[in-house]
C-alpha cells in the first residue's frame, strides 16, 4: 500500500499547481455533484465535508456504496480519459465544500508541467492500488473484517499511524451498503467492536490500534 502520508502530499501539490484554475462551490447534504452516465468533463478535490460515491444497475433496482471520500481526496479521474462518461454517482455528505477543474485545464498543465504529470501518476496508481485492495476485501473476508476495514479507512489509520477520531459521521445504512450486507449485522459487529475496545464514540468515532490488529487476523 502506498504512504497515505504521500497520497496527502500529493494531494496538496496538485491543487497547489493547479492554482487559481479552478472553481469551488457549496454542496448541502445528499447534493448530487455528477450523475452515472454524465460526460466526464472536469476532476474534483474535497475541500471540507465528504462525498460518497454509489453505482447502480441499468434499472435502478441494485444499488452499492464503493466509496467514501474525505477531505483531500481527488475524484472523477475518469475525466483524463476522451469522452468517457461517469460510471459512478458521486452525492455530498453533510454540507461540503467541493473544488472543480476542468478536463482541458489538467490535460494543458500535463503536457507544461512534468512534475504535475508525476504527481498525477503517483494518485492513480494510489487509486489503482485502493481498488484492488477493495476487490480482495470483497471476495475474501467476512462481513465483520470488511467493516473493520472500512472504518480503519474512513479513520485514515495506518500502520504508523496514532488512533485518531474520525470526523465522518456514517449512517450505519450506508456503512452496510459498503460492506455488503444488512444494517442490523452492522449494528451488532458495531456493539462487538465497541465491547472489544476497538472503537469507542466521543464526539465522533475513535477507532484504536486494536481494530488494525483485528482486521489482519486470519
Amino acid at each position: 500500500m502506498l504512504n497515505r502520508h504521500v497520497v496527502n502530499l500529493t494531494s496538496r501539490d496538485l491543487l497547489k499547481k493547479i492554482g487559481d484554475r479552478k472553481t469551488s462551490r457549496e454542496y448541502r447534504h445528499k447534493e448530487t455533484i455528477y450523475r452515472q452516465g454524465d460526460a466526464a468533463d472536469a476532476m474534483f478535490y474535497v475541500q471540507d465535508g465528504n462525498v460518497k460515491l454509489s453505482v447502480a444497475s441499468k434499472r435502478g433496482q441494485k444499488k452499492a456504496v464503493i466509496g467514501i471520500l474525505r477531505q483531500g481526496d481527488f475524484f472523477g479521474e475518469r475525466c483524463l480519459v476522451r469522452r468517457s462518461l461517469r460510471m459512478s454517482t458521486a452525492t455530498a455528505i453533510h454540507q461540503s465544500t467541493i473544488t472543480r477543474i476542468r478536463t482541458a485545464t489538467i490535460i494543458r498543465i500535463l503536457h507544461q508541467d512534468p512534475v504535475f504529470a508525476k504527481l498525477v501518476i503517483i494518485h492513480l496508481l494510489s487509486r489503482i492500488t485502493r481498488i484492488e485492495e477493495d476487490f480482495v476485501d470483497q471476495f475474501f473476508n467476512s462481513s465483520e473484517k470488511r467493516l473493520a476495514r472500512i472504518l480503519l479507512l474512513l479513520a485514515r489509520f495506518g500502520k504508523h499511524s496514532e488512533p485518531k477520531s474520525a470526523v465522518l459521521k456514517l449512517s450505519q445504512k450506508t456503512l452496510a451498503e459498503m460492506v455488503g450486507t444488512t444494517r442490523s449485522r452492522v449494528s451488532y459487529f458495531m456493539n462487538r467492536f465497541r465491547k472489544m475496545g476497538y472503537i469507542h464514540y466521543n464526539g465522533g468515532l475513535q477507532v484504536h490500534r486494536g481494530l488494525f490488529t483485528f482486521a489482519l487476523e486470519k
